[in-house]
């Protein structure tokens, strides 16, 4: 039997043990309430998650390549704005 593997987001849900200060927690429990507890923090260990993943390309791209242009970041920008902010999957970057 192989072993399925989940992309960021993707497969059933696990449970896991997570320490945070109280006052996180509060802060959370007020925001979203007891019942969206765990969609909150599976939502922003993602967009942590995505931010790595970007990070990597990004330091990878510029070993290989150089340093990206204002240009080309400025650009970046706009493509994710446009794409990512359309399709409701991440927050504009701008």
């Amino acid at each position: 039997m192989s072993e399925t593997r989940h992309n960021i987001g993707e497969g059933p849900a696990t449970r896991v043990s997570l320490s945070l200060p109280e006052g996180t927690a509060e802060a959370i429990r007020a925001r979203v309430g007891k019942r969206e507890f765990s969609a909150f923090i599976a939502a922003a260990v993602e967009r942590e998650l995505r931010g790595h993943v970007l990070d990597e390309y990004l330091a990878d791209y510029e070993s290989r390549k150089g340093p990206v242009s204002e240009q080309a970041r400025q650009r970046a920008r706009q493509v994710f704005d446009e794409v990512l902010a359309e399709e409701d999957q991440w927050p504009a970057a701008s």
